[in-house]
């Protein structure tokens, strides 16, 4: 079955709403293993979309249709819906009602704005909506299975698991299944990855390989379909082995596993404590050390010392080490590991500092040194980063942790 998803509303288009929405719906339509061809976004616009309905009815065998169904002016997607099937619109007394009493409930006056979410096309059904006031819509239009539910994230979410999901359930009737595995990878950019695996991605189709680069990572992401779990993990199972065969090292996560919770997991076992000196990153790093339930027990703080004073005053970092490699040098990294692994009484440090942009002190943007201070060894890298200034952030913190891991676990980069 193809499902398409239509997603309403201009604050989507001008990047006012993040689209959160999309994701989950892909992801609950990979568990059933439908097919998802066009995820399409259209503004409040009522011409364009009625021809994006038009479109969508005419190539898909499913279209759930997602926001535009509020009170106020610029919810047209019920109107759209009744031009886009030829249907008329009626008005549902019940509804009118339920409405009604929703407000009692509230003691406040009932906005006579909210009628319309009582209106349907003729031949839909009202889908109850049991975290909000607006009733989702469900029409069978020419043999095309039509969805509309409301925009908001957690309203959106309990309607497609209560009524859109299991009517496609039984409208397939096959019983299939997508299942994926996700190795995350380190080390090798996408198009060197893509290079490894080449043949592989032309070779299979089920299972599929897919590449997806993401801040520092590259994750390679194996689909299989079958009629059940255990069978569509059977099919990747072999092609994992060969990725993992030519990727050796560079795979130290799979699925939901995260860098930041590995790392957390491998100083536990040590009785090790951790924390961090940022100074590009400013406080990055920290973050995504922070975010796991438990980091307590390992994560002690961070110092942010953005400013050389900072460095110098509250990181103990010498004068003379600045003065002859600059803020930005690896050995200046180093003082910074050294100092944290002091002021904050932990096992390991991790230090960064550099330039994000514009070009400071003979340095372009995207130059970075990293340091790890462990039990064991103190390292420190001058490295170059790609992009802008968030994207240099993002990929200094996760290089830093990357090589924190393996200074943890002794395996130092570049052995």
């Amino acid at each position: 079955m193809i499902v398409e998803v239509l997603a309403v509303g201009t604050e989507l288009l001008l990047g006012q709403t993040l689209n959160t929405n999309a994701a989950y719906i892909g992801e609950r339509f990979a568990e059933l293993g439908l097919d998802a061809h066009y995820q399409v976004v259209v503004g409040d616009n009522h011409d364009r979309m009625v021809d994006a309905i038009r479109t969508a009815l005419s190539r898909a065998d499913a279209l759930i249709v997602t926001g535009g169904l509020g009170p106020t002016q610029d919810d047209i997607t019920r109107v759209a819906i009744c031009e886009a099937a030829g249907r008329r619109m009626l008005f549902s007394e019940e509804e009118a009602a339920r409405l009604r009493s929703f407000w009692d409930r509230l003691g406040r006056p009932f906005p006579e704005s909210n009628l319309c979410q009582a209106e349907y096309p003729e031949g839909a059904e009202q889908l109850r909506n049991p975290r909000g006031t607006a009733p989702g819509l469900f029409l069978e239009h020419d043999g095309v299975l039509l969805f509309a539910l409301p925009g908001v994230p957690a309203e959106l979410y309990r309607m497609l698991d209560d009524h859109v999901l299991p009517r496609l359930r039984t409208a397939t009737g096959t019983g299939e299944v997508l299942v994926s595995r996700v190795l995350r990878t380190w080390g090798h950019g996408e198009s060197a990855v893509a290079v490894l695996l080449d043949d592989l991605y032309h070779a299979s189709s089920n299972p599929s390989v897919a590449f997806l680069a993401s801040a520092g990572e590259v994750k390679v992401r194996l689909s299989a379909k079958a009629g059940s779990e255990s069978d569509a993990r059977a099919l990747i199972e072999p092609l994992e082995k060969e990725v993992r065969r030519r990727m050796g090292e560079s795979v130290f996560a799979t699925d939901e596993e995260t860098l930041e919770g590995i790392l957390l997991d491998e100083l536990r076992a040590r009785g090790w404590t951790i924390g961090t000196a940022e100074s590009v990153t400013s406080g990055m790093v920290a973050a995504r050390l922070s975010l796991l339930p438990g980091a307590s027990e390992v994560f002690r703080g961070s110092v942010i010392a953005y400013a050389t004073d900072v460095k110098r005053d509250i990181l103990g970092v010498p004068s003379e080490v600045i003065e002859a490699h600059g803020v930005i040098g690896p050995e200046t990294a180093v003082a910074m590991a050294e100092g944290a692994a002091e002021v904050l009484s932990v096992d390991v440090a991790v230090a960064t500092t550099g330039v994000a942009g514009p070009d400071y002190q003979g340095h372009p943007p995207g130059t970075v040194a990293v340091a790890v201070r462990t039990p064991i060894d103190t390292r420190s890298r001058l490295l170059r980063m790609p992009g802008d200034r968030e994207r240099v952030r993002a990929y200094a913190s996760t290089t830093v942790l990357q090589l924190a891991r393996l200074g943890i676990l002794g395996e130092w980069w570049g052995e």
